[in-house]
């Protein structure tokens, strides 16, 4: 089997990755929805696959795999090393997960990171509030995942949050970062308080809060929410489009509390979390499949970090319902360190009439029953997807 082109269309928010072969199978990958920018760099890569046989993996990725990088660079890598896992499956006629060593779990646990809604304001009573509008979605999340702090507009719009003075900027994820004040502190600590009030022991709440803390502000928040029990305190140092990793910082912030400190989406490759991981600065590591290098990067990293002791809960939330295939068939595989993943919803919602092959409902009880069909086990119907192509991308499915 050879690769006989690659192409890349923007299908609604999501770069959609097509590997096509000489035998009739295409395999499909999908960069996260706030990346549509990165087409021409995933078409870059297209004189590197062609005439390689998309199911000797590794081999191909060995290729491309030094000219991705950190967040959002390395998407258009990861986009394409689950392309070609998904012919690798189709090809063999079996599901991803049996070619990454087989099941550990039948059911993978999944947080909600997507399902989403404007929060009408940022003090304790609007938090509460969607506390409890999430504890009544019917996918019965078991773990919520809330932003707040830094990576909130809590910092523009809480009066005298911190001192310094956000920025306004055209990119998504723009680090702020600064000291806090004593009445922003103790607003983000009411507004845990409330979240966990209405959640009880039932649900439990990560919180993703930054990056832009400092040192002495994450080290007060982490132990003033010690009470909480809470899952995680996500990307307080580092995070989201920082490109770097500064794991020296986050194992001081992790020595200093008993609440769990969480990072990693923003991070490329395994040799990137070798530091998070060998220094045990960090408790739970969070690479997303789609910026870190695909599926198999993250079976590695999440049993290295098994090795030593630390927890993983991959990221996702934009990483569409392709992206919602590939964790749930990675997820299936690792060792017993994973928690949950992130869950990625279909934006905009005719997603769902475009992708044969998921389950109704995905969701039951916070978790994802492992389908068995070949690949990923999804696929886009071209006749339903077609209306939905741009001009330039008409003949993506030829």
């Amino acid at each position: 089997m050879k690769i006989v082109d690659l192409k890349c269309a923007v299908i609604g928010k999501n770069p959609i990755v097509r590997v096509v072969t000489d035998q009739g199978i295409s395999g499909y990958g999908e960069v996260e929805s706030y990346k549509p920018y990165l087409k021409p760099h995933i078409l870059h890569f297209r004189d590197a696959l062609i005439g390689e046989d998309p199911t000797n993996v590794e081999r191909v990725m060995l290729r491309i795999r030094q000219r991705g990088a950190f967040k959002p660079w390395g998407s258009a890598v990861s986009a394409i090393e689950m392309a070609l896992w998904d012919v690798a499956g189709k090809a063999a006629g079996l599901p991803v997960y049996k070619l990454l060593g087989g099941k550990v779990r039948d059911h993978v646990r999944v947080y909600n990171g997507s399902l989403r809604v404007p929060l009408g304001g940022y003090d304790p009573e609007h938090y509460a509030a969607d506390a409890k509008r999430q504890m009544a979605l019917p996918q019965g999340f078991t773990m919520i995942k809330q932003a707040i702090g830094f990576h909130s507009p809590m910092k523009r719009e809480v009066p005298d949050f911190y001192y310094g003075s956000p920025q306004k900027s055209v990119y998504h994820g723009a680090l702020d970062s600064g000291l806090m004040t004593e009445r922003g502190m103790k607003h983000v600590i009411a507004c845990v308080a409330a979240m966990k009030e209405v959640l009880g022991d039932g649900v439990g709440l990560a919180l993703d809060c930054g990056p832009g803390w400092t040192v002495p502000d994450a080290i007060r928040f982490a132990r003033a929410v010690e009470e909480f029990n809470l899952l995680w305190l996500e990307d307080l140092i580092t995070g989201d489009y920082v490109p770097y990793v500064n794991a020296d910082v986050y194992r001081e912030v992790t020595r200093a509390t008993s609440t769990p400190i969480h990072t990693g989406e923003q991070i490329y490759l395994r040799q990137n979390f070798k530091a998070l991981i060998e220094g045990h600065a960090v408790n739970v590591v969070g690479p997303d499949p789609c910026d870190v290098g695909g599926i198999a990067e993250l079976k590695w990293i999440a049993e290295y970090a098994n090795l030593h002791g630390i927890l993983m809960a991959p990221h996702g939330t934009g990483n569409g319902l392709l992206g919602l295939a590939a964790l749930v068939q990675v997820s299936a595989t690792l060792p017993h360190n994973f928690i949950a993943f992130e869950y990625p919803s279909g934006d905009p919602a005719w997603w769902y009439d475009i992708v044969d092959g998921l389950p109704d409902p995905i969701v039951q009880k916070g978790m994802i029953e492992v389908w068995d069909r070949p690949g990923m086990g999804v696929d886009i119907n071209p006749e339903r997807a077609q209306r939905y192509l741009l001009p330039e991308d008409a003949a993506f499915f030829d």
